[in-house]
This record gives structure tokens, sequence and C-alpha cells, in this order.
């Protein structure tokens, strides 16, 4: 964002999030669910645009706890709209998902796909853009939904990557598997496809960054509210995955077969011929090569996460009331 001429502010809990990674602009820690302090967080740096990233995001836990994820996904993100309405705060940018088209009817799935969620979290990110859509009627936002693919890779200059306490992303989960001499779980692999795994397309997380940029400048310059996918229109099974995994690292990978995650479609590979077309948005990481590559650099050089930065990096920023 600093780069592009913007001043961030991250309003995060931490929960999942690292204050090491926040390498520029303010860091308000404070929950979503805190609206006195969201509020008074807006108003302070008069805030005239929203990156809204804030949800739970896992399939199975989703379905194991669907009130936890209606709840902060849903009612704490209303909570937001109401308070940016109330501000005239009208540019708007959702971190949606690919979990809205459930089991898609074509592939690579257009944005016309119809939605029909297979999980909870699925239907949360729907709700919530069906919410967006129904604002933007009434004329009190301006929004672009981005429906995420598989995002991962990690940033090509070895600042910043991927650090979850409990990792459920394939690719990180793979190459700490690599690092920790440690078997990898498939995830079903009865699935109707080539060889019986999962397909996803997989988008490098640099590339995704930039689409943010470039559909808050498409609002800025009147760019018409609506959705767009972001993924590389290109699908790897998990198989596929791990193989090129041990190609880039150069080490044996052991896996072992599980039992399916409930609510994992057998396919999902995005067309983002959309955000290509109106926004001008161009992959410049496509190769799965090249994703796994950036990701293993960091986890190589970062093998305990954040916890391995020297002592003195860490980002100190401004600390909110909200909860963890």
């Amino acid at each position: 964002m600093k780069r592009h001429g913007y001043e961030p502010i991250v309003y995060d809990n931490l929960q999942t999030g690292h204050r090491e990674a926040v390498r520029n602009g303010s860091l308000v820690f404070a929950d979503l669910a805190d609206a006195e302090t969201l509020e008074k967080t807006l108003r302070s740096h008069s805030v005239d645009s929203v990156m809204h990233f804030a949800a739970d995001s896992l399939v199975g836990e989703s379905v194991q706890n669907p009130r936890k994820y209606f709840n902060n996904n849903v009612r704490n993100s209303m909570q937001l709209i109401d308070i940016l309405s109330e501000l005239k705060i009208r540019k708007f940018i959702f971190s949606s998902s690919a979990a809205v088209y459930g089991e898609p009817e074509t592939v690579p799935i257009p944005e016309e796909n119809p939605c029909s969620p297979t999980n909870p979290y699925g239907e949360t990110k729907w709700i919530f853009e069906k919410t967006l859509e129904a604002f933007h009627a009434l004329g009190k936002i301006d929004y672009i939904s981005l429906r995420y693919f598989n995002a991962a890779g990690a940033d090509p200059e070895g600042d910043l990557g991927e650090d979850h306490a409990a990792e459920t992303h394939l690719i990180p989960l793979v190459l700490k598997a690599t690092l920790d001499n440690a078997s990898v779980p498939i995830f079903g692999t009865d699935y109707d496809t080539p060889d019986g795994t999962c397909i996803r397309d997989y988008i490098h997380v640099t590339d995704l960054a930039e689409a943010h940029i470039l559909a808050l400048k498409g609002l800025m310059d009147g760019k018409s509210s609506g959705v767009y996918n972001l993924g590389n229109g290109s699908g790897y099974s998990v198989k596929e995955v791990l193989k090129t995994a041990e190609n880039v690292t150069g080490k044996k990978i052991t896996s072992y077969e599980a039992t399916r995650r409930p609510g994992d479609p057998p396919r999902l590979v995005a067309s983002s011929d959309k955000i290509q077309r109106e926004l001008g948005w161009i992959p410049k990481y496509p190769e799965l090569t090249t994703i796994i590559q950036t990701a293993w650099e960091w986890h190589r050089k970062h093998p305990k996460g954040y916890s391995s930065e020297p002592k003195g990096s860490r980002v100190q920023g401004s600390k909110g009331s909200g909860k963890r």
C-alpha cells in the first residue's frame, strides 16, 4: 500500500496475524467486534477507504462450529458496514472466497456461475456479498468483492511469508513437513479427478495484493461495484503440488491418505478473464513452481515463522482495547 501512495492503518486482533508482519503504517490492536474502538480508529485516522480481510476461514472448523463463523464473518462485518455508512466512508474492498461457488457447474469458474456454498464458511462470504450488494443499491457504499482461490507463496524479496499456529494450507504444510521430516496428510484420494485428489487454483500473494490496489484505484476512478475472481486459471491436484514441492526443495516428501474434510469440493479453478479485462490485472507469478519456490525460501529462512525474526525487528504500533 505504502509503495502506491496510500497510508495503511492495520486494524487487527492478532488472533492469527503477527505484529512483525506490519512493515508499514500503524497497527491498531483491537477486535472487529469492538465497535467503539473501530469507530474511533476510523475517525482519528480520517480513513477514506477500507479493505476488509478479517474473518474466520477454516472450512472444516466452520462445519463443526458454524455459530463462530456466522457471528464473526457476518454479524461483525455488518457492524463494520453500519459504522462506515454512519461515517460516509464509501470505498470498500472485500476479501471474499471461491468457497461461495460450492461445486461449480463449469470449470474454469466464471463470476456468473451460480453460488451454492457447501460449507458455512462459504455461506458467510456469500451472505456478506449479498449485504454489500443491498447497501450499494441504497447508495451507501461502493464495493469490489474479490473471490480468492488459493492464496500461496511469499514475498519474493523474502520479507513476508505465511505463518499459522495450526497450519491447514497445503503448500506451507508441505514445506514445514519437509523441514521437520514429517509426513503430509492427503485429505481424500477418491475424488472425481485424474489422480483422485482435490484440484485447486493457486495464486501468488503478491499478485493478490496487486489486485487489491487495482480494485481500489478502480473504485476511486468511478468503476462499477461488483465481484471478481482471483486465480490463475490453472488447477493442480494435491499430488501435483507434492511433486512440484519435491522438485523445488530437492527432498523426498512422504504422505499418507486421510479421510475427506467435510465441505471440500473436488475441483476449484478460476476464470480471471473479467478482472484482467476490466481492471488490467496481469499475474506476475502464475507458475506453481515459482509460487512454491518463494514460499520455500521464506520457510527456510524462518523455520519458526515470525518468531525467527532477529530481536529488535518487530514493528511497534498503536494498541487498541480489543479482545484477542
